[in-house]
């Protein structure tokens, strides 16, 4: 058994204990006929007294498993001399079942109810049920009693294990919502300064510039058009420093083709993912990296979630008026816009809303029940947001491909010379899945 006092009410029970015993041996003791009696009642009380105030009994096995042996000793010489020793039997069960191992506890407990019944018997006692009954029934209750108490014990403490473990889940959970929240407001920040403060300094700068083209030589007026032009043109580098302050961690490090590539390298689990990368990379705004990465690692969550792939690629593809992201794997597949369906629930369960066998960022998606339904109506929108598609194909067993195209933004646009690329990110993989860019 344990030697540890588990709690208060186990070290109050544990005095009781010891009371009970010394006042049987006191009991024992004053009925005794003879000086031997009494001595072996005074032994059996020192021994007792010895093991209750030392610190070692408490502490090591052996010096309780050699404090138990040298009492059951001196309480069958007591026994061997008076009758009343019999009632010390039932404490000494409870002390035997508390310091010894179970394997040793239970035929030590049997032995001394043998030894009981034997020296009743011995004292001249007739033979009846009640000789034997009384020591057997005390045993028994008393290995129900030590029994019952370390099981519950034990449910107890793994009961406590799992509370401190919900405890600590649910703090880790909170902290990560509360980062999560963070990034995603920091993202808000970000896109809406870029839209509105550094579009609107952008616009101001250029009128000014245009007014002062329009001035005549000379004019008193262009001093101060050029220090509002030039005013304007600090607070907008201002703006995109704090945007560029307010982006993801994940693209504080590079560019966009080399966070995705990070992410495919750190994914957990079996599943190999691999990152492709098919055209010349442009520089794109702030909010297109952002979307695409978050995208990214939506779906590849998902995939390494449900999907049980074996293999799983993301690709990149800049191309003549729009850049692609595909995330493709050879996991179960699902029956796009069945949620019900064989695999849907074990492929990414935002997915399995899509409607029809491609679904692009324009249709509808019921929310799926599986976990919450944000997943593909949040990468709908983003991909909305900025003028693109998303769209799913997946078939049972065939895998499962999620591509959104985004085209560029005019300044984009006009600001580079592309090769025709054309992209079939898809095709790394086995998947019966048609798809082909326009």
């Amino acid at each position: 058994m344990d030697l540890r006092p588990h709690s208060p009410v186990v070290v109050a029970l544990r005095l009781c204990l010891y009371a009970l015993f010394a006042g049987l041996l006191a009991f024992a003791a004053a009925r005794a006929d003879g000086p031997a009696t009494v001595a072996a009642a005074l032994g059996t009380g020192a021994v007792l007294a010895w093991g209750a105030l030392s610190p070692a009994v408490r502490r090591s096995r052996r010096a309780a498993t050699g404090w138990v042996a040298a009492l059951t000793a001196s309480w069958l010489v007591l026994l061997a001399l008076s009758p009343d020793a019999l009632w010390a039997a039932f404490p000494l069960y409870f002390l035997q079942l508390h310091l010894l191992p179970v394997r040793w506890s239970l035929p030590v407990v049997g032995a001394t109810a043998a030894a009981a019944v034997a020296g009743f018997v011995g004292h001249g006692a007739p033979l009846s049920p009640g000789a034997f009954i009384g020591p057997l029934l005390g045993a028994g209750v008393a290995v129900a009693t030590v029994l019952g108490y370390e099981a519950l014990y034990r449910e107890s403490e793994r009961r406590r294990e799992l509370i401190e473990e919900l405890v600590a889940t649910r703090a880790e959970l909170a902290e990560a919502e509360r980062a999560a929240g963070t990034l995603a407001e920091r993202e808000r920040l970000a896109r809406e300064i870029h839209d509105t403060l550094a579009q609107g300094l952008s616009s101001i700068q250029l009128l000014l510039r245009a007014a002062q083209r329009e001035l005549p030589a000379g004019s008193p007026a262009a001093a101060h058009i050029e220090q509002a032009r030039a005013t304007a043109q600090d607070n907008l580098a201002e703006a995109r420093r704090f945007v560029r302050a307010l982006t993801p961690p994940d693209l504080e490090r590079g560019s966009l083709a080399g966070a995705l590539e990070r992410l495919c390298a750190n994914a957990a689990g079996t599943t190999a993912v691999r990152f492709s990368l098919s055209g010349t990379p442009a520089e794109l705004p702030t909010p297109y990296e952002v979307a695409l990465l978050r995208i990214a690692q939506s779906a590849l969550g998902n995939t390494l979630r449900h999907a049980r792939a074996g293999r799983a690629e993301i690709t990149l593809s800049f191309m003549d008026t729009a850049v692609a992201l595909d995330v493709v794997d050879d996991g179960v597949g699902f029956t796009p816009g069945n949620p019900g369906a064989p695999g849907a629930g074990t492929e990414a369960a935002p997915r399995s809303t899509a409607d029809g066998a491609t679904a692009s960022a324009a249709d509808g998606a019921p929310r799926d029940a599986a976990d919450g339904g944000f997943g593909l109506p949040a990468m709908r929108s983003r991909a909305r947001s900025l003028g693109g598609a998303l769209t799913v194909e997946s078939a049972p067993g065939q895998g499962t491909a999620v591509a959104v195209t985004l085209p560029y933004p005019p300044a984009a646009e006009t600001g580079r010379h592309r090769a025709a690329t054309k992209a079939s990110p898809s095709e790394h993989l086995p998947l019966p899945l048609s798809r082909s860019r326009a």
